[in-house]
């Protein structure tokens, strides 16, 4: 039902709208803000900050239904919402509302939002530029940022959305809504966005939320905590998923000073851990056996590693800065004249791999030298810390490193290929990828 539904809309949904939209996310949104209050010459300085009241839960039927037309499917959408729900043996009806958790729910709670621009006053040029005097509104599901010109622009166009929101069984959340100055900063998607004032005029930086930043910060402490009677190589197999998750969602912003902070935060933890494990050992034994150059390529010798496997721990300033590159206007991947668009734009995303890693796979062109599939899954990519850290155990559990020898010019020379790691189970030996004509032409 998704499959039949999401191409139509998408051909009418507006252009910034990034929340549960295929090619289109988090980071998204984050860049559309900044190219949107950027600059000396930006002019929407006030900012209302709205999140929506429990909007899976209090849609309405009637409104969301009549949005459907006709479409084939209706009544039998109608019969999914209308359903109910059971919990505990007990039945609970749902006379409103989208089942929290179902594949098509976002798809139409996006239907039950679209024309939320247009009910803002938003007003777009045909070329697709938004009309000087009219605000910007950038959504994502149920949170959405309106950029105005003044504070009184900011109220009206919340004045606005509440009346055109009434009629679909929603309302804005009074105590997560707020109208502030970009000087003062407001935080969106894990984002702090704020406009600081230097010599030049006006300099808009995007960094991670003094609240994410401090529950990164728990959750490493609570998870070494946990850890005290484990190995080093249990400390690292729990942790590096959660660095490197984190580290990637939040590569796209001003974060360099965030990972050096958090760097040093898990280095105290760690330095405590390690303590604790050898309580009678003097200082410069606990150093040198759990802190070396474990790392080949950095000349770091306080890197956390376990000396048996060489497994190391990953820090966050390991991730690199890297700009995410805002998806063009309305853009959608069912459009047949933007195949070569979509194309382009999945080839040229690096994953937050290492250089290592992003190496061979451009070499092995993202396939496995056994079956010929690809590596890497190319469809939608994370859209969360949460999501990327699933991401890299699930990269971790699925594909291996494994060295194989290859005759050349008579000699022979071993040489390390990625590989699926059932592949690697199936096939031991793995013939060099030179001889391999399975292998496709285009990176995942």
């Amino acid at each position: 039902m998704r499959n039949a539904l999401e191409p139509e809309w998408e051909a009418r949904f507006e252009p910034r709208s990034y929340g549960f939209r295929p090619g289109r996310g988090c980071h998204d949104a984050i860049v559309a803000i900044h190219e949107t209050a950027k600059g000396d010459r930006c002019r929407r300085l006030w900012v209302a900050d709205c999140d929506l009241s429990k909007a899976f839960d209090k849609i309405d039927h009637s409104a969301l239904l009549a949005r459907l037309g006709s479409f084939p499917a209706r009544d039998q959408i109608c019969g999914w919402l209308k359903a109910g729900v059971i919990e505990k043996r007990r039945y609970a009806p749902t006379e409103e509302g989208t089942p929290q958790g179902g594949v098509i729910s976002p798809l139409l709670l996006n239907i039950a939002l679209h024309g939320m621009e247009q009910a803002a006053g938003v007003r777009y040029h045909k070329n697709g530029t938004t009309a000087p005097d009219s605000p910007v509104l950038i959504r994502y599901a149920d949170d959405f940022a309106a950029f105005c010109h003044s504070r009184q622009q900011a109220e009206e166009v919340i004045a606005r959305l509440t009346m055109w929101l009434a009629p679909r069984g929603l309302s804005i959340n009074d105590d997560k809504t707020q109208i502030v100055h970009l000087s003062q900063g407001f935080d969106f998607l894990g984002f702090n966005i704020r406009r600081y004032q230097t010599w030049r005029g006006g300099k808009l930086l995007t960094k991670p939320s003094k609240d994410a930043v401090r529950k990164i910060k728990r959750r490493l402490t609570a998870e070494i905590r946990a850890l005290r009677g484990a190995s080093s190589a249990v400390i690292i197999g729990r942790l590096n998923p959660v660095i490197r998750g984190w580290a990637a969602y939040y590569r796209i912003g001003v974060s360099k000073q965030t990972f050096t902070t958090l760097d040093y935060h898990l280095w105290q933890r760690l330095w405590w851990w390690a303590r604790r494990s050898h309580p009678k050992k003097p200082r410069r034994w606990v150093a040198a056996r759990h802190f070396g150059k474990f790392h080949p390529a950095r000349n770091d010798r306080w890197v956390f590693g376990d000396a048996a496997s060489g497994a190391f721990l990953h820090r966050f300033a390991w991730t690199k800065i890297e700009r995410h590159v805002l998806v063009k206007g309305a853009a959608s991947p069912d459009d047949p004249a933007l195949t070569q668009y979509w194309a382009d734009r999945r080839r040229k995303t690096r994953p937050p791999l290492s250089d290592g890693t992003r190496h061979l796979l451009k070499h092995q062109r993202g396939r496995c030298p056994a079956c010929g599939g690809y590596l890497l899954h190319a469809g939608t990519g994370p859209d969360s810390p949460s999501q990327w850290e699933q991401w890299f155990h699930a990269i971790r559990a699925a594909i291996t490193r494994q060295v194989i020898t290859s005759q050349a010019h008579g000699h022979a020379r071993d040489q390390t290929r990625l590989i699926h790691a059932h592949c690697a189970r199936r096939h031991p030996a793995v013939p060099h990828p030179a001889h391999d004509t399975s292998a496709g032409t285009h990176a995942p």
